[in-house]
């Protein structure tokens, strides 16, 4: 495999793995009774529409087909990501049912 090919896959991987990241906060979202694309315009206000996230909220179940997503697990994922703006506000609504 060259360095290019190398470079493209390493991209590839990183870029499924972020819309699986995706996918969970729109999923956890969703089982919370939340609204994805609001919470995310709280975190990236100045940001133009996801289309990651618009593709995920397309991928997500009713809460009842759900499984759940632990709030944990959830803030772990947007960690590892660096989206802290985004686990702020996630933990602002966990906050919220308290």
């Amino acid at each position: 495999m060259s360095n290019k090919e190398l470079e493209q896959h390493i991209i590839h991987n990183y870029q499924q793995d972020e819309k699986m990241m995706i996918l969970v906060f729109a999923q956890w979202c969703v089982n919370n009774d939340l609204d994805p694309e609001t919470l995310y315009l709280k975190a990236y206000p100045k940001q133009a529409t996801n289309p990651f996230l618009k593709e995920a909220i397309e991928l997500t179940v009713d809460k009842s087909e759900a499984g759940e997503i632990a709030d944990q697990t959830l803030l772990g994922v947007l960690s590892l990501f660096g989206n802290d703006d985004l686990a702020f506000i996630v933990t602002e609504e966990i906050a919220k049912r308290s």
